[in-house]
């Protein structure tokens, strides 16, 4: 048990083999002693009773799909029979109700063992505005650990539980992974719900999850995510599966003059490297000018949203100003300088600055940022505990404004061991396509997870899952292929790509008059040849729309795989091939496009 890697696939194998969720318990407790940091967490459990809760589970069970796994929780969410601090006392009180992301993994089976510690109220990227003991890095004790999910990451990082809960409003479940060479996944807006944590800005904030793999975190989401009608800002929004990495997709980075690595070398190589490697992979990488997001990202601190923060704590700063961080009181009371009118203002900035975004982020299937430009030490912290926040927010600060997802994926160390990573962000309701890159990035090089010396373990389930009865599969040859025009008509839908493929060798492929330019397949009975496609799984509750969509004389049809299978496709009528150019032999609709 001392050597067993914390991740989920390999604490479930333990259990499938004897192991007991008391054991696994017993060992938590042991990591957590001989990691030896009291500003980890600010209450934990007894350990006898959280082996009476195992106890309770009865015996393994694999339809929960996190039966036994212990995890822990930031302390601005509530868990039943322990305080909720937000990392300060004088908020303290003690829930009756757990918040319902850990009502929900309790049905799925998890067991919660204790609260972490925070930047308080969750303001702050740093992980240092706490009156508790300071977190210290996982892998660095003279770096900040980040945050404001400072104690779940690095609870996290050193293999003392699976999977924390945080919460991320401006990157506070981001920064803290990208700092401890952990997964940081945040969720698009309300697809966790809020119910049950202490808001920082309710209007952005979401629940997010830290791992030390990519499929952990999913999984994580997928047991807690669920539209739940008692919270006003949760939102009704499908977990669509993971699927397979498109052969060719579009990723938007900063241009040379919009990034920002605070003069780190390091930190710019490496970001060079993994633009590279993407590349190989099959990614086009356009360069953006970030700076519409970067004044997005000013909107949330020096704008008026800093408001919302102060509106939570109001009467704790107006009756008992001292029991709230320096720090914190300085950021919050920045709200005092703004009028309604300048709130109203600041709506319309973010309308007309959302609108132009969306226009440009159209030609992109994601954008990839470094997750911080550079870190930063304890020492600097102590020096100037404001600008190092501010530039941690960087690259994290303009999401949930713009309501995306992102995913902070951990990378090779730079050149100077420091921890190295990547966040991948795309619009909102898309977080699954976040976990396809993801995978293949978290597994592209040899590396540690977390400050273990695990390695990143194979994968156990296939790349892609089968076609699932709520999903009717579909093959495409023309533009709405990965990469193509139109591929956004069926990713918008929650459809996701099985595999690349081609026909039998029974169809011919037609550039149809007219414009734009479109394909058209038909099968013969002569002279047919294999023809490349792409199938793709479709939610079947959004066929009807999809169909919608498709002009004549295109339509689906039955369509013959290569290995004989036969599934849904494009197929077109043969009459309006008479006028039509006959490209059959130029090896596919996006070889012909592309010549």
């Amino acid at each position: 048990m001392h050597n067993l890697p914390f991740t989920l696939d390999a604490i479930s194998d333990a259990y499938q083999c004897g192991a007991l969720p008391g054991d696994v318990l017993t060992e938590v407790f042991r990591r957590l002693t001989a990691v030896d940091d009291p500003g980890i967490f600010i209450s934990l459990a007894p350990l006898e009773q959280l082996q009476e809760e195992a106890r309770q589970l009865g015996p393994y069970n694999p339809n929960k799909p996190l039966w036994g796994m212990p995890f822990a929780v930031k302390d601005n969410i509530d868990v039943a029979g322990l305080p909720t601090t937000a990392a300060c006392p004088a908020w303290s009180y003690t829930p009756d109700d757990d918040a319902y992301v850990v009502e929900r993994l309790r049905g799925a089976g998890a067991i919660p063992i204790g609260k972490t510690n925070l930047d308080q109220f969750a303001t702050g990227l740093v992980g240092v505005r706490t009156p508790y003991p300071i977190p210290r890095n996982a892998l660095d004790p003279e770096l900040i650990p980040g945050g404001s999910s400072s104690g779940s990451a690095v609870c996290v990082a050193h293999g003392i539980v699976p999977f924390a809960l945080g919460t991320d409003t401006a990157g506070s479940g981001r920064v803290p992974a990208a700092l401890n060479n952990i997964v940081g996944l945040k969720p698009s807006l309300g697809l966790l719900s809020s119910r049950g944590v202490v808001p920082a800005c309710r209007t952005l904030d979401t629940v997010s999850v830290l791992a030390l793999t990519v499929d952990d975190t999913f999984k994580v989401l997928s047991a807690c995510a669920g539209h739940d009608e008692a919270d006003p800002w949760s939102r009704d929004r499908p977990v669509y599966r993971p699927s397979a990495l498109a052969p060719a997709f579009r990723v938007g980075v900063p241009d040379s003059s919009s990034i920002e690595f605070c003069g780190d070398k390091a930190q710019a190589l490496a970001f060079e490297r993994d633009l590279e490697a993407l590349g190989k992979r099959g990614a086009e990488i356009i360069q953006m000018d970030f700076e519409p997001l970067y004044r997005v990202a000013r909107l949330l601190y020096e704008g008026t949203w800093v408001a919302e923060r102060h509106s939570v704590v109001a009467e704790l700063l107006s009756n008992a100003p001292d029991t709230i961080h320096p720090t914190t009181q300085t950021v919050i009371n920045g709200a005092l300088k703004f009028s309604a009118t300048d709130v109203f203002n600041d709506i319309y900035r973010l309308r007309e600055y959302t609108s132009a975004i969306q226009q440009s982020l159209k030609i992109v299937d994601m954008l990839v940022v470094p997750s911080i430009p550079t870190t930063f030490t304890q020492k600097e912290l102590e020096a100037d505990p404001l600008r190092p926040n501010s530039l941690l927010g960087t690259y994290t600060n303009f999401v949930n404004l713009l309501d995306m997802c992102g995913l902070t994926v951990p990378r090779p160390a730079l050149e100077d061991g420091r921890p190295s990573s990547l966040t991948l962000l795309t619009t909102g309701g898309k977080d699954h396509q976040l976990i396809d890159l993801g995978v293949e990035l978290e597994r592209a090089d040899q590396r540690y997870l977390g400050a273990t010396q695990w390695p990143v373990p194979e994968r156990r389930l296939i790349p892609f899952s089968p076609i699932a009865g709520d999903e009717l599969g579909l093959a495409v040859c023309g533009a709405h292929m990965s990469g193509l025009p139109l591929n956004h008509e069926l990713t918008k839908l929650g459809a996701r790509l099985i595999e690349k493929t081609s026909t039998a060798p029974e169809y011919k492929l037609f550039e149809l008059p007219g414009k734009p330019a479109r394909p058209g397949m038909v099968r013969v009975a002569h002279d047919g040849v294999r023809i490349p496609l792409e199938v793709w799984a479709l939610p079947r509750k959004n066929v009807g729309e999809f169909l919608n969509g498709i002009p004549q004389p295109l339509g689906l049809g039955t369509v013959t795989l290569t290995d004989g299978s036969t599934v849904h496709g494009f197929l077109c009528e043969s009459v309006a091939t008479l006028n039509a150019k006959d490209i059959t032999h130029e090896g596919g609709w996006r070889a012909w496009v592309n010549n």
